[in-house]
């Protein structure tokens, strides 16, 4: 059975399954008040000083594979219709390179701020972890949208290295910095 997580709580995935390597990041939605929002999913893969080692450790729809081979986004989405996740991000965590000691996941509006769309516009949203080689899911966080009326963008969450262990953040931070904001403060 998958843990649900709140915000700020976090879950060690390595600690009671250390055979752990391969998972599936899926990040999901509903529309509520509007027929689609294109939103896009990425992954800031930072070091110990929290910055990326290079900039192809920034994945997202125009750089969808890491420099080591070991995170994939598997493509954009541009309208959310449908059930289940929106957008995957598979990783390989004995791949990751040493550099890299987080994964950032953060979901942005496309044309927000053109649009007037905002992550209030959304039902259901929530980031799960699945074990790729058994299909179970580990763990699952909900958003909850009614706080998040004028938040453009989200850190939805974190894979946090420590040794050989790999711990998941709830963040559901929300801003409106923009998808360059995040780019400008990892870079």
């Amino acid at each position: 059975m998958a843990i649900n997580l709140k915000k700020g709580s976090q879950f060690n995935l390595t600690k009671e399954n250390t055979s752990l390597d391969k998972i599936m990041v899926g990040l999901g939605w509903d529309m509520h008040l509007i027929k689609t929002i294109d939103l896009d999913a990425s992954v800031f893969m930072v070091g110990p000083d929290g910055k990326l080692p290079a900039d192809e450790f920034f994945i997202f729809f125009n750089n969808l594979k890491s420099p080591d081979g070991s995170v994939e986004h598997t493509g954009d989405n541009r309208t959310g219709k449908g059930d289940g996740d929106d957008e995957m991000i598979l990783a390989n965590l004995s791949s990751i390179s040493e550099e890299v000691t987080e994964l950032i996941f953060v979901v942005s509006i496309h044309n927000a701020e053109i649009l007037h769309q905002h992550f209030g516009m959304l039902e259901n949203a929530y980031i799960r972890i699945v074990d790729i080689d058994t299909q179970r899911e580990i763990l699952k966080y909900k958003l909850e949208s009614k706080n998040f009326k004028g938040v453009t963008d989200m850190e939805f969450g974190r894979l946090v290295k420590r040794g050989n262990d790999w711990t998941f953040h709830a963040s559901g931070n929300g801003t409106k910095i923009g998808l360059q904001g995040y780019v400008d403060q990892y870079a």
